[in-house]
Parts: structure tokens; sequence; C-alpha cells
């Protein structure tokens, strides 16, 4: 405790004037090399004045060393100055480490002074560019990612936004970045098979939020990185370090990196060699991308990462990778858990079928299951409801199939909002138009087959109590609507009942779309298919938007030319007429009996 205290006095009696004089002796001689450590405790120091001034002096030290540093031999004249040479070598490389790693805490330190971090991740990729003999220094780079990644920064960090914004446009960096965080993620998936056999339940728990950290900020710098645009004619790259990474030879030390050129290239040379041209980097660099993309895709995703995948995944990782087909084993498995996450997994799935020929034989019992009423209410619903009407826009698909899906949304029009039921009527109308094989279930009557018999048998034509005839009796649906299979559901033997009960909707919108769908599949020639997206993202403030827009020629006025004597007209309650008095109502039938309303009034119907 006591040589703390000292140490700390020791440091608070020194100024910032004192601390520049022991960079400016340890730059002007080796015999002040003593200072070197000194200047590595100040580098600690909560002061951010006094961690700044040591970090330039040290770095200014650092800097032309590096050569030396990075190289394995040591030229000299005899054995004595070569070993001690080495022995000095040996303790800078030490003290080299120990500076790297005060910059990595310092940087990924949510208590640093921001300042302090900017100019320690600027300090730390000159290091990456320089460091190694003049090459761009993966080892070191790797390093400093993997701090980022196990640190307790947050994923909106000020440093993940640094290294993104200034260092992520340099070809070179993004390079290196994929092999790095392939590397992270398969020891991230080692972990947790190793979590999974051999740990205990408490300590997997423990495990589980620093994983999940992890993992978004796996996914947030591999989602930042810039796709490589106009890969196929641009070749004018730019790199963070001047010597070219692509190149024919390869490094023995590391297979998966490239080697570098040793002699140093202008930016301007590069496109003078031949195996510098854009497909060889297109190649190279969608190989790594693919790489880091399906690494990361077996690990177990947390659910607000897994749903972020899922909704972009068919626009920022399918077109840039080497073999989409790679993806078919976790979309099929995302598609299969039901619910959103399979909403979601749709576009992804419907891109490999698609463009890239990919089989899926349960697809459309799968698509069959997810229509429920919940999908309506879905965030992502626009994008879903598109995804239908394109699956179903097949004139091969079989008739049986198209009827399920076309009774199976007119089910779902009873129980959405009105903005589903311009959705569903929308649907059913392209559906109809696309498959004149099922126009039958426009009029097809549902008439019970039981009645019918019955009714055959005996000729006496007994009026029911509506006063309809048995034999034209309504009859049951023979539409299963529970049933999960699209084949077994029998919506060739049901009608579009439902679709017609919408022509009464309380919603304007909804009455007069579905009126306009009968002429419109009447005069075919003249009628085209409706556009879902214009109906998929509606909502009650889109619909009341569009009705308070609408120029409306008749308004219903409540005009009266008499004074009504009466809540209700006569004509509202057939059978029945209203006599009032001063005393107390009083309700005459057509039987002319009053009856007394002032306990209980009852309503008598004359059959």
């Amino acid at each position: 405790m006591m040589m703390k205290k000292k140490k700390s006095t020791k440091k608070e009696q020194l100024s910032l004037g004192d601390l520049k004089t022991l960079g400016e002796q340890l730059l002007s001689s080796r015999s002040h090399i003593n200072n070197l450590p000194r200047l590595l405790d100040f580098l600690k120091d909560p002061d951010p004045a006094y961690a700044l001034e040591s970090l330039l002096s040290l770095q200014s030290f650092f800097t032309p060393l590096l050569p030396d540093l990075s190289s394995a031999d040591t030229v000299s004249s005899s054995d004595a100055d070569a070993a001690a040479q080495f022995v000095y070598l040996t303790w800078l490389r030490s003290k080299f480490h120990d500076f790297l790693h005060s910059l990595f805490s310092i940087s990924t330190s949510a208590l640093s002074d921001p300042a302090l971090r900017e100019v320690v991740l600027e300090t730390i990729m000159e290091f990456v560019k320089v460091a190694n003999a003049g090459s761009f220094h993966s080892s070191i780079y790797h390093r400093f990612l993997h701090t980022i990644v196990h640190s307790t920064l947050g994923v909106n960090d000020m440093l993940l936004e640094l290294l993104v914004s200034k260092y992520f446009k340099y070809i070179d960096v993004r390079y290196f970045t994929y092999i790095s965080l392939e590397k992270m993620v398969r020891t991230l998936e080692a972990e947790d098979t190793s979590d999974d056999k051999g740990a205990t339940a408490e300590s997997h728990n423990q495990s589980i939020p620093s994983m999940e950290v992890s993992i978004q900020k796996i996914y947030h710098l591999l989602s930042r990185i810039p796709p490589l645009e106009g890969s196929d004619k641009e070749t004018n790259y730019e790199m963070w370090n001047s010597i070219g990474i692509f190149t024919r030879s390869t490094n023995k030390k590391n297979n998966d990196q490239l080697s570098y050129v040793k002699d140093k290239q202008q930016k301007s040379g590069l496109h003078d060699d031949k195996d510098f041209s854009a497909a060889s980097v297109t190649k190279k660099m969608k190989l790594k991308f693919s790489k880091a993309w399906i690494s990361f895709l077996r690990l177990p995703l947390p659910l607000d990462v897994y749903k972020e995948v899922l909704a972009t995944l068919h626009q920022t990782v399918i077109p840039y990778l080497s073999n989409p087909i790679m993806l078919c084993d976790f979309l099929t498995r995302s598609y299969d858990i039901g619910g959103v996450v399979s909403v979601m997994a749709l576009s992804s799935l419907y891109v490999l079928m698609t463009q890239h020929g990919l089989e899926y034989p349960n697809f459309y019992e799968k698509l069959y299951a997810l229509l429920e009423p919940s999908i309506f209410m879905a965030k992502y619903r626009a994008k879903f409801f598109q995804l239908i009407d394109s699956c179903l826009k097949s004139p091969l698909l079989p008739a049986y199939l198209a009827a399920s899906f076309c009774k199976k949304l007119s089910r779902l029009a009873l129980s959405v909002p009105p903005s589903g039921a311009l959705i569903i009527i929308a649907l059913v109308h392209n559906l109809l138009r696309r498959h004149p094989s099922i126009n039958f279930l426009v009029h097809q009557g549902c008439v019970d087959e039981t009645a019918k018999e019955t009714s055959g048998a005996d000729n006496s034509g007994v009026d029911g109590i509506d006063g309809t005839n048995s034999a034209n009796k309504k009859g049951i649906d023979h539409f299963d609507d529970e049933q999960s299979d699209p084949i077994k559901t029998n919506a060739m033997r049901s009608s579009l009942w439902e679709i017609d009960t919408l022509r009464h909707h309380y919603c304007p919108p909804v009455s007069r779309f579905v009126m306009s769908l009968e002429n419109d599949l009447t005069i075919r020639a003249k009628t085209a298919e409706v556009a879902v997206k214009d109906f998929s993202s509606g909502s009650y403030a889109t619909i009341f938007g569009e009705e308070i827009r609408r120029r409306v020629k008749q308004v219903p006025l409540a005009f009266y030319k008499a004074i009504p004597t009466s809540l209700f007209s006569e004509s509202d309650f057939p059978g029945w007429s209203f006599d009032f008095n001063d005393k107390e109502p009083v309700a005459i039938n057509d039987d002319n009996r009053a009856v007394n309303t002032s306990k209980e009034p009852k309503r008598q119907r004359l059959l």
C-alpha cells in the first residue's frame, strides 16, 4: 500500500512538461530506455491529458522500430552483440505488447475520454498498417476485433461507429474483418458446444448473456461492411495499406490469408498488376464473405438478431454469396419454426426457389399453415402478402390448391380488420383471374345433400318456420378450416359465401371493393389483376384518410319535413304500431290489441 501511495505521489508531482521531457529523452538516446516503463504507467492515468501525452511519445518511439521488432533475425558484428541485441529486441517486443494491451483496454472502456479513444483507435490502425514490415498486420487487427467483441461495449458504442465509418471503406480492412470474424464465430461455436455437453446448468446460464452480446456485436460488424459494388468493371479499390493483398502467392504461415507483395507499390500502379483484377477481387471477397456469414448463421442467434437477419438476408447477403444454396438449411429450419419467423424467412426462401433452383416439396403446405388472423397484424405483413401473391401466380398451380387458398383467405375475411379484408379481396380476385378452373366457387351454392334427399322423398312441400321450402334451405359448408393440408380441405365442394357477406360490411371501402369484384370477373378482357402492394400496408388510419379525401356526391342528412313523433318509424318494425298517450305509452299490434309497455314490454310476432 505504501509503495502505491509513493507511486501516485510521484505522478502528482510530475507535470505535463516533465512528462513531455521523459518522452523527448526516450526518443533522443537509448540511454534513457528506462523512461519506457514509466511512460507505459502514465498511459493508464485517469487524467486524459497525461494519458494522451504518454501515448504520443510511445507512438513516436515504437513506429520506427516496428520493422526490427517484426523481423526474426538480427544482424550484428559478433556473437555477444547479437545476444545483447536479441535480448534488447525481445524486451522491446514485450513492452510493445504491453503498449497494445493498454491501447485495447482504453479503446474498449466506456469510462475513457471519447477524444482519447478516437486517438487510440487511429494509433492501433496505424500499427496495423505498418507494423508487419510495411504490410497489413492481421494479427494486431484480429486481437483488436477480438477485444471489441468480448468487451462490455454496447452495439451502438462510438468505437464501433468510428471503425465502420473510417476504415470499412478500405477493401483490405473488409477482407481481414471477414477472416477475423469467422475465427471468432468458430470459437464461440466451440464454446457453445462445450457448454451444452459438459457444463452445468448454472455455468451455462452465466455464459449465455456474454455470448449474446458478442453475437450482437459480430452481427453489427458483419452487417455494416459495405458490399463489393460494381465489381465487374471497377478495379480502383481503395486500400488502407499501399501493398496489395490480392496476389497469386499464398502465405505459408496462414493459408487463409493472401501474402503481401514485399516491394511497395503506389495505388496508381495497382491498375497495371494483372493479378489485381476485378474478377480475382470479387472471387476472393465473395469467398471470405460467404465463409463469415455461413459460420455466423450456425450460432444460436438471439431472437432480435434472428429476426433482423431474416428481414434483410435476401437483400444484403444472398446476392453476394459465392453459392446462395448454402443457405437452404438455415432457411428451411427457419421456415419450419412457424409464426413470425416463418413469415420473415419466406422472402429469402422464395429468392432461392425462383432464382437459384431450390426445391422445397412442402412449400405450399407450410405457406398455407401461415395463414392465420395474427398475420394481419404482423410488422412484416406487407412483404408477406406480396410474396403470397407471387407464389400463387403460376398458372400450373393445381385447382385444389388454388381453391384451398381462396377458401382459407375468404374465411379469414370474417375475423380480420377492414384493412385485412381489402388484402383478402385483392388476393382472391387475382386467384380467380389466374385460375379460371375455380371460378365456380363464386356462384356455387351450398345445399345440404341430406335435406335434398329428404325433400325428394316427401313431396308434400311443407313450408318451414321461415316460410322457405326445405328443399331450398342452405346446407353446411364442406370446407374444413382446421385442416392444415390443403389437399384435404374439401375446398372444391364449397363456395365463396364469405366474400358475399362482405357486400354488407360496415366499412364502405370493403363493400365497394366487393361490389367491383363480380364486374371484374365477368368482363375479364377490360380488367387486370389488382396490385396487392396497394393494400398490403393498409390500416385504420389509411382507410380513414382515403375516406375523408373522397368527394361524396350524395350526403345523408337528418332532415324531416314534419317533426317526428317517435324515435323509430312504423316501417322499421313490421307488425307493430305505436300510440303515445300522456299517461303511458301503449303499443298496438295488428289485431288492435293493446299491450301494456309500462313494465316490461314484450314483442309479439304474428306467424
